[in-house]
C-alpha cells in the first residue's frame, strides 16, 4: 500500500545541489516550504541555488562538501541538524563521470568517478542513518538511472557506480526491514535528463557528449524525487524510456547488447559538434561557470512524463479503468 505523509518534509539534505537534478530537487522542496541543506563542491553554484530556494519560499543552508570524503559529509550532516533541525529527507544526487571507452580511462579517473558517485551515496546514506535510526523516522532517496539496470558504452564508470548504488540500497533496505525500522530508503531510476553534466563532464569523445534521447527536463526528475520522499514505494521508474530499457534488458539482454554496440556511440554525441579534450571538467575540481539547473538541450527536452503521472496515480488510474469497464459492460447488456 502507498502511504502519504501528512505534511511536506521539514528539513531536507540534497547532495549535488549546485546544478542539474540536485538543484531542481532543492527547488521542488523549497516550493513546499522545506528547509534545504545544499551540498556540493562548487560554492558559487550552491549560493545561486540557495538564492533560488529562498525566493521559492524555503530556507537554505550552503555547505560546501566533497561527498567522496566521509568526514566532510558527516560535518555537513551535523551542520544541517544544528542550523535547520532534524533531517527528515536525505537525497543522494552527487555524481561525477567521464565519457570515454574504458581503454581510454585512467585508473585515477575511474577511482574518482566511483568515489563521488558510489561512495558519495554510501557516505550520505550512512550519515543519514546515524541520525534517522535513533529517531525511527526519515527517508533516504537515492538518485538512480535506467543505467543502473542497462549499462551502455562510453559510460562504464557511471554505469558501474549506479549498479553498485542499486545493490547497496537493496542491502540496506533489507537490514532496515529486519530491524522493523520506520526509516525508509528508496531509489528513483531516471531517464536521460537535460543537465550540465554533458557540458562539464570529462570526455575523450571526438564530439560533444549528449544524453541518449528522448530527453527530459530536470523538473520531471525533481517531481519524482519529491513524490518518492513523501510516499513509501520501494523504487520509482521515471519515464517510458527508462521502463523500456529496464524491462527490455531483463527480457532480452543480448539483443540490447547488440543494439547498443551498433547505435550507442552515435546516440551519445552531437554530430558535427567537436569538443576540446582540454575543456574544463568537474571530475576533480568544480566548474562554477556552468553551474545551472538545465543543460544545453532545452529544445529537445520534455517538461512532463505521462508514464510518471500514471505510476504516481495508480489508484486514480485503476478507478478510471474500473469505471470505464463497468460502463462498457452496461452498454453491452442494454
Amino acid at each position: 500500500m502507498t502511504l502519504r505523509r501528512s505534511r511536506a518534509p521539514g528539513v531536507v539534505v540534497v547532495t549535488g545541489a549546485s546544478a542539474g537534478v540536485g538543484r531542481a530537487v532543492a527547488h521542488e522542496f523549497a516550493r513546499r516550504g522545506s528547509a534545504v541543506a545544499l551540498l556540493a563542491r562548487g560554492e558559487p553554484g550552491l549560493e545561486q541555488a540557495a538564492s533560488e530556494v529562498r525566493a521559492l519560499g524555503g530556507r537554505a543552508l550552503v555547505v560546501p562538501t566533497d561527498v567522496a570524503d566521509a568526514a566532510q559529509v558527516e560535518v555537513a550532516a551535523d551542520r544541517a541538524e544544528a542550523e535547520l533541525g532534524p533531517i527528515d529527507v536525505w537525497v543522494n544526487d552527487a555524481m561525477a563521470t567521464i565519457f570515454a571507452p574504458v581503454s581510454d580511462i585512467r585508473v585515477d579517473e575511474f577511482r574518482r568517478a566511483t568515489e563521488v558517485t558510489y561512495l558519495g551515496t554510501v557516505h550520505g546514506t550512512m550519515s543519514a542513518l546515524r541520525r534517522m535510526r535513533s529517531r525511527d523516522r526519515g527517508t533516504i532517496v537515492q538518485i538512480g538511472s535506467a543505467l543502473a539496470y542497462r549499462a551502455i558504452p562510453l559510460q562504464s564508470a557511471y554505469c558501474g557506480a549506479k549498479f553498485a548504488v542499486r545493490g547497496f540500497t537493496d542491502s540496506v533496505r533489507t537490514e532496515l526491514l529486519h530491524e522493523r525500522s520506520r526509516v525508509w530508503i528508496t531509489m528513483v531510476q531516471l531517464p536521460a535528463i537535460n543537465t550540465p553534466q554533458f557540458s562539464w563532464g570529462r570526455t575523450r569523445l571526438p564530439e560533444h557528449p549528449m544524453p541518449v534521447p528522448p530527453i527530459f527536463q530536470p523538473e520531471v526528475a525533481a517531481r519524482a524525487v519529491y513524490w518518492s520522499a513523501t510516499h513509501r514505494r520501494r523504487e520509482l521508474i521515471v519515464g517510458a524510456p527508462s521502463l523500456k530499457a529496464i524491462r527490455g534488458t531483463q527480457i532480452a539482454p543480448s539483443l540490447a547488447d547488440r543494439y547498443l554496440a551498433r547505435d550507442g556511440y552515435g546516440a551519445q554525441q552531437i554530430t558535427g559538434v567537436p569538443v576540446s579534450p582540454d575543456r574544463p571538467d568537474n571530475l576533480f575540481q568544480p566548474v562554477p561557470a556552468v553551474a545551472a539547473t538545465h543543460g544545453r538541450f532545452d529544445s529537445q527536452a520534455h517538461p512532463t512524463s505521462v508514464q510518471l503521472w500514471i505510476t504516481t496515480h495508480r489508484r486514480l488510474v485503476t478507478a478510471g479503468i474500473g469505471i470505464s469497464a463497468a460502463a462498457v459492460l452496461a452498454a453491452i447488456r442494454r
